[in-house]
């Protein structure tokens, strides 16, 4: 049979914690989670001590623009030619199977490695891989920084496919009982259990670059999403780690002249789920302003004038039911401050969602100096929890639907930044695989 060849990937090699590391202190969450809750990363801190760790190879996003982001930024590079010196790590060249459990769920999906050549997270971008939702441009330098020089990555890139028969993981879930186990053990903190299988069935491997061919056939994505013949295939939609992507690929662009085309620099290391899983669910990114003005309702509804029409609420949970269960035409989302909840409805809105509708008024009324800072935020706990906070205001959005996601990423272009989340904050990507880009 002859071997198809990848399309906009590579099968990676992997390195792995060796042997004696302790991984329920390795493996630690994504950089951009808890970002207004420093005693999560205290507690982190605190179980990791001195030992092996990604928490020494990555920097939490709650030290941007301290003292410690400086001093933790040289500390990295530093840290990764010492593991590599001490050989904390084995390589592994076969396709791994990741399987996470968290939140009562049960996920899959495998480690590739992108060709950037392939990528652009600018709105309008046709190419086979392409950003979900917009990109914040002041969250790319800090990780350039970073990514600058490092012989290592260490992604929290989780990138999508729309493979509703499942074609593509299916088969190696079926099979994973008899595939041999590299990793298996409980995340720190609540978040789950992680466990990685070897694809070490060369056959079990083609077909799944056979499969991910067939999904980006030009033809065939076509007609699966009712566009015009000779449209442009999207195979792989990030998901989570927009700004990571972005940043491999800025430093692809920087030193390719240098390096040329065959560098391990030209792709980046993610791991790739299928839509579809059923222990894939999206959950909706909330907004958290600190140092607001006492006046933003007022501010949304002369942002929009006679669109825009609140409803008073007497709790969180009849919040909740309004923005989550109502269908009507206008976009809905709730308001939450130290003086109770509000459901805001704006009718004809300027954009395809409601996140999109409510950040329009949050760019304009930030430059307006409406308030001081921004976080964007997972789960209802947290938001409701600061947006009572005397002087935070928290917004409460709904989620998207899985089923219409590819199809708006081609014809809408990026989502508003922030819309979505691929689970809540425990159940993001922990930091486990290393690749060398150096």
């Amino acid at each position: 049979m002859a071997m198809s060849q990848p399309v906009g990937f590579q099968i990676p090699t992997v390195l792995l914690p060796g042997p004696g590391i302790d991984l329920h202190k390795w493996a630690v969450i994504a950089c951009d989670q808890f970002t207004s809750e420093p005693e999560y990363w205290q507690a982190v801190e605190a179980l990791v001590g001195d030992a092996p760790s990604t928490y020494h190879l990555t920097l939490p996003e709650i030290f941007l623009g301290t003292a410690e982001e400086e001093r933790r930024g040289r500390q990295i590079q530093e840290a990764m030619r010492a593991y590599l010196d001490q050989g904390l790590f084995v390589e592994h060249e076969r396709l791994i199977l990741v399987e996470r459990t968290a939140a009562g769920r049960t996920r899959h999906g495998i480690m590739l490695a992108l060709d950037l050549e392939h990528y652009d997270y600018k709105p309008g971008a046709t190419g086979l891989i392409r950003a979900s939702e917009g990109v914040i441009q002041e969250r790319i330098p800090p990780r350039v920084r970073i990514r600058r020089g490092a012989i290592l990555e260490l992604p929290h890139i989780l990138v999508l496919i729309d493979d509703p028969e499942h074609t593509v993981i299916g088969p190696l879930v079926r099979a994973r009982a008899a595939l041999p186990r590299l990793y298996d053990f409980e995340l720190m903190l609540g978040s789950g259990h992680l466990t990685g299988y070897s694809v070490d069935d060369p056959h079990l491997e083609q077909q799944v670059v056979a499969a991910l061919n067939r999904l980006a056939d030009a033809e065939t994505c076509a007609a699966r999403y009712g566009l015009p013949a000779g449209s442009p295939p999207l195979l792989f939609a990030v998901g989570d780690g927009n700004h990571s992507l972005a940043t491999a690929r800025a430093i692809w662009e920087e030193i390719r002249p240098q390096v040329g085309m065959d560098h391990p620099a030209r792709y980046a290391l993610v791991e790739v789920e299928n839509i579809h899983d059923p222990g894939l669910v999206f959950e909706p990114i909330h907004r958290v302003l600190f140092g607001a003005r006492s006046d933003a309702l007022a501010a949304l509804c002369d942002f929009y004038p006679d669109r825009c029409h609140l409803v008073p609420c007497a709790n969180a949970q009849a919040m909740i039911d309004l923005v989550e269960h109502e269908e009507r035409p206008e976009h809905t989302f709730g308001v939450i401050t130290a003086d109770g909840f509000t459901v805001a409805y704006v009718a004809d809105p300027p954009s395809n969602l409601p996140v999109g509708t409510l950040q329009n008024f949050l760019d304009a009324w930030g430059k307006a100096g409406g308030y001081q800072r921004i976080d964007y935020v997972h789960g209802r706990d947290v938001v409701e929890r600061l947006g009572t906070q005397q002087g935070n205001i928290g917004f409460y959005l709904p989620a998207i639907a899985k089923s219409s996601f590819f199809k708006t990423v081609i014809v809408d272009g990026v989502l508003p930044r922030k819309t979505f989340s691929m689970g809540e904050a425990r159940e993001k990507r922990f930091y486990m695989e290393a690749r060398r880009i150096l």
